[in-house]
């Protein structure tokens, strides 16, 4: 059995070929530029020649790409979106426009002679035809699991970041397990809208499709390694380019934090960490410093010097 995993971040999208038939160490690896960064140096250089451009497609990651839009548009250099493609940078339309982006439907798109770019995060044709280039086949797959992050679509004047935590809230409290952050394809919550994307993008697929957040699942796979997966107790924190999240692991999930990982440092994340583990890390003390938030549901807190757990930390920024 064949399924292709896509992790889908800032800088890189990683993805890892598993094949039943080979060790896992053998099962073959692609580390390549993430579509959000693949925008943003086509969009760079069509700033440097100012030519206008029509981006259509779908939602897709921000950060780079969205820089690189805005400054197109801060440039006065005429920038044209699709409702859907504008998505990427705003939930809220209007909000876009005032950017000095013009908004014009996928018929108008069609008529207008500019530059076109194609924004989505998961291109199956692409990373299929770099796989063939190769002599390795992706019509035999069995299933394909795809991860990105989704701050979710938040109501007009409410927090994205506030709307993103009660998501994990809900989440926790439906089904207490890292697997809640899963979806197939077919059954995504529809005001993850990231992820919906990533469904709308993947065009005909030969398997099934799974979605997932990419932060809970970093923290999944960690809990796989084989000295993790042994012990009952454990805070994993996965330290991202952008957002960095731990969950504190017992009996289910016991607690959770999730930041940005450019307003932490190291002493700000032990302290974070310490205050997880004992169970008096409050909402607002992440909220307040510009993170998302935390939660604590385990009555039964970890004692550093006393208990027997483990830290675990992953990620690209370690």
């Amino acid at each position: 059995m064949k399924i292709l995993t896509v992790d889908i971040g800032t800088g890189t999208q990683d993805i890892f070929l598993y094949d039943s038939n080979l060790d896992i160490e053998n099962g073959f690896k692609l580390v390549l530029p993430s579509p959000t960064m693949m925008i943003h140096r086509r969009v760079k250089r069509m700033i440097q020649t100012r030519t206008p451009m029509l981006l259509t497609g779908h939602q897709m990651g921000g950060g780079p790409s969205a820089w690189a839009i805005e400054e197109a548009a801060r440039a006065a250099i005429p920038v044209y979106m699709t409702p859907d493609a504008a998505t990427t940078l705003n939930d809220e339309l209007d909000k876009v426009e005032k950017l000095g982006i013009k908004i014009v439907s996928v018929e108008e798109g069609k008529k207008m002679k500019v530059k076109n770019l194609e924004l989505k995060d998961f291109d199956f044709e692409l990373i299929s035809k770099t796989f063939a280039n190769f002599g390795v086949s992706l019509k035999d797959l069995g299933a394909i699991a795809v991860a990105v992050f989704d701050h979710g679509n938040a109501p007009a004047g409410v927090s994205d970041r506030q709307f993103r935590f009660d998501y994990l809230d809900e989440r926790i409290k439906a089904k207490n397990s890292l697997s809640a952050f899963a979806y197939p394809s077919t059954s995504i919550p529809k005001i993850m809208t990231r992820l919906q994307s990533v469904a709308d993008s993947a065009g005909e697929l030969p398997c099934p499709m799974m979605v997932m957040d990419t932060a809970p699942a970093a923290v999944l796979g960690a809990n796989f390694d084989p000295v993790v997966i042994k012990r009952q107790r454990k805070i994993i924190v996965n330290v991202g380019n952008f957002h960095t999240l731990a969950f504190r692991l017992g009996d289910g999930i016991e607690g959770v934090f999730e930041h940005h990982t450019g307003e932490i440092d190291l002493p700000k994340l032990e302290k974070y960490i310490r205050a997880l583990a004992d169970g008096s890390l409050k909402h607002q003390d992440v909220f307040n410093d510009m993170g998302h938030g935390a939660l604590v549901y385990g009555a039964n807190p970890f004692e550093f010097g006393r208990d027997e757990f483990d830290i675990v930390v992953t990620g690209p920024r370690i």
